[in-house]
C-alpha cells in the first residue's frame, strides 16, 4: 500500500507563498517537468542531498496524499524507485503539518508533527 504522507521541501520564500496564497504551483523544476515532486519519508534524505546540498533555510511540509489521491501519481524515477508526483497545486488545505528542516542529535531528519 503506497504512503498516505508525502513530503515536499520548500525555500523560505516559497513556504512564504504557500502560507499567504493558500496554494504552491510548484519549484521552477516542479513546472518544468509538468508535476510537483514528493518524497516519502524513506526517500527524504537522499532528496536534500541531491537537491538541496548546501542549501540553508529550507522547510519540510507533510502532504496529506489521500486529500488529492486523484492527482497523485507514483511514477518510477531515481533508481526505478516510485516517487509520489502531485499533478496540480500544492494546496495549504491538504498540508498536515510543516516546518523547518532540521536534524535530530543522531543525524536522522526530523520529519513534521502530523497528528
Amino acid at each position: 500500500m503506497p504512503d498516505k504522507i508525502a513530503y515536499k521541501v520548500l525555500t523560505a520564500d516559497q513556504m512564504i507563498t504557500l502560507e499567504h496564497e493558500r496554494v504552491f504551483q510548484g519549484a521552477p523544476v516542479d513546472l518544468q517537468d509538468g508535476y510537483i515532486h514528493l518524497s516519502t519519508a524513506e526517500q527524504l534524505d537522499e532528496t536534500i542531498t541531491k537537491h538541496f546540498a548546501g542549501q540553508s533555510d529550507l522547510w519540510l511540509v507533510a502532504v496529506d496524499l489521500d486529500a488529492q489521491v486523484e492527482a497523485v501519481r507514483w511514477e518510477p524515477s531515481r533508481g526505478g524507485a516510485l516517487f509520489p508526483h502531485l499533478y496540480g497545486a500544492l494546496s495549504l488545505d491538504t498540508v498536515l503539518a510543516y516546518s523547518e528542516l532540521n536534524y535530530e542529535p543522531d543525524g536522522s531528519l526530523r520529519l513534521p508533527v502530523t497528528g
